[in-house]
């Protein structure tokens, strides 16, 4: 048991996977243990909504030449753009291709003490269905 969640051995889950599956995705999230690991499966649905709260700041600076440099308030991520919309399409294109470096090295980045805070925001982009989802989240 998994504090008061009702956990099922692995060996139930595998035997009755299907089921599982068709509780996850229809009713609720399903707990089980294998030997001392404890693991959830959770529908796309489920963790949207845990997400749902997740949104990343922008933030704009006005250049010299008329250009708007902008950054991502808490990530590395600095473009340079003609305008606003422009920057807030590019700060998209620079989260996605982040989120998915950091999935490909997922040990790496999870375990960097100044990226493990970039998970949620980074599994919510992978779940994005497109593009402008992912612009969705970018708040100005």
């Amino acid at each position: 048991m998994v504090g008061f969640m009702q956990t099922i051995p692995a060996t139930e889950l595998r035997k009755n996977f299907s089921s599982a599956i068709d509780t996850v995705v229809r009713e609720k999230p399903v707990a089980f243990k294998r030997n001392r690991d404890n693991l959830m499966l959770l529908s796309n649905a489920q963790v949207l909504s845990l997400l749902s709260d997740y949104s990343i700041k922008a933030v704009f600076q006005s250049e010299e030449d008329g250009s708007i440099t902008a950054t991502l308030d808490g990530f590395d991520l600095v473009i340079n753009a003609s305008d606003r919309e422009e920057a807030i399409t590019r700060l998209a294109e620079e989260l996605v291709e982040y989120a998915m470096e950091y999935y490909d090295q997922f040990q790496l980045y999870f375990n960097a003490i100044n990226r493990k805070q970039h998970f949620p925001y980074v599994l919510r982009v992978l779940l994005a269905e497109d593009l402008n989802e992912v612009k969705a989240l970018i708040h100005a």
